[in-house]
């Protein structure tokens, strides 16, 4: 493989033992065509209209049902859910977004909605808004009422990925005694948008196809801050049954980190298959994934223009982490990389080692490079 370091002037790059290199991009990994948010055995309530008159109960229910066995979806319709069988002391963080939707009311003006889940999609909420209330207050009384109506304690913590709704956000939560979270690893609620663009909002009688989604562009990279530096660094991969065992030893073992819980975001992924990731080794491992760990990280992009890597970390901090001489087989060797993480769907990692040999990781970091949503 070819030499790689984290600026032009640090140290060199090492092979891997336990980690293959690359040499050609994976086959094609099958995911499922959307996210699920309810389970089979689920029947989350829908407030708001009805679409039926009002039938017998038997006709009703034939009425709704249809050929595979999910209720038919009324876009106007509010969400309010906890599923019975999760013990609401145990949802510590929700995720968040409130904005406008691609949807205009009577008035000619772009409905607003507030989305909330959990990761697991236990807790399950929405309530759309007129425009002329959107502010702090109405979001602190929103997420008060949904712990009051559902009988859930306030989060601990409440993430969030829109970064113009952050300073209402930050003010509702902090009113609330809540930690807010800006962050894109709010990954069930990313999908679970993306669902109810398809079968929710393009559905609504009011909804402007082409309207554009509040959200800003990536910023330029910026430099790297010191205390972040590791000292040596290699594109790697792992069969996806040896990332499986490093994200279930993140308690275990007491490694910095974070996972993911892939059955429910719909990848179905082969435990022989290679999941690409970034390998990186320092003197200092410990003290760095601590570092790290406080950041959100959620990805890391080989840019190819540039012949350096981007570290992804809250909303819209965008860190150079790693630079390299750009010659054919190190640009080949990158490409490859980005093709291994297009190939599994975004999915990659971010490992943190005492040496790029050692068999064990200070820190372990399962990532998921999602598209930005269409809301």
């Amino acid at each position: 493989m070819a030499t790689l370091s984290f600026n032009t002037t640090r140290i060199p790059h090492n092979p891997i033992s336990k980690i293959a290199s690359f040499s050609k991009p994976p086959t094609n990994i099958p995911l499922t065509s959307s996210l699920k948010p309810f389970k089979p055995h689920q029947k989350p309530h829908h407030c708001g209209p009805s679409i039926l008159p009002k039938l017998p109960v038997s006709t009703q229910q034939e009425e709704v049902e249809i050929e595979d066995g999910y209720e038919e979806e009324d876009p106007t319709a509010e969400l309010s859910y906890l599923d019975p069988e999760t013990d609401p002391g145990s949802i510590a963080d929700w995720e968040l977004d409130f904005c406008s939707r691609p949807i205009l009311d009577d008035r000619g003006k772009k409905v607003w909605e507030l989305v909330v889940c959990d990761e697991s999609l236990s807790l399950q909420y929405t309530k759309y808004f007129p425009n002329n209330v959107i502010n702090s207050i109405t979001l602190k009384d929103a997420i008060f009422s949904i712990s009051e109506n559902l009988g859930v304690p306030l989060p601990e913590r409440i993430r969030f990925f829109r970064s113009q709704m952050q300073t209402i956000i930050t003010k509702a939560c902090k009113e609330l005694g809540i930690k807010p979270i800006p962050s894109k690893r709010c990954l069930s609620l990313l999908l679970w948008l993306e669902e109810r663009y398809e079968t929710v909002y393009t559905c609504h009688p009011g909804f402007q196809k082409g309207s554009k989604p509040l959200l800003v562009s990536d910023p330029f990279p910026m430099e790297l801050p010191e205390n972040l530096f590791g000292e040596k660094w290699a594109f790697v991969q792992l069969p996806f049954s040896a990332v499986q065992e490093e994200v279930s030893s993140l308690e275990t073992k007491f490694v910095f980190g974070a996972g993911l819980d892939l059955d429910l975001l719909g990848i179905e992924i082969s435990d022989r298959t290679l999941i690409p990731g970034l390998a990186v080794a320092s003197s200092r491992a410990k003290p760095l994934a601590a570092w790290m760990n406080g950041l959100e990280v959620c990805s890391v992009e080989a840019d190819i223009g540039r012949a350096c890597l981007i570290l992804s970390v809250g909303i819209s901090t965008r860190y150079v982490y790693a630079t390299y001489k750009k010659t054919p087989v190190t640009t080949a060797e990158a490409e490859a990389w980005e093709a291994a993480k297009k190939a599994c769907g975004g999915l990659h990692f971010l490992a943190i080692q005492e040496d790029l040999d050692s068999e064990d990781c200070v820190g372990f970091w399962l990532l998921l490079d999602l598209p930005p949503p269409r809301v």
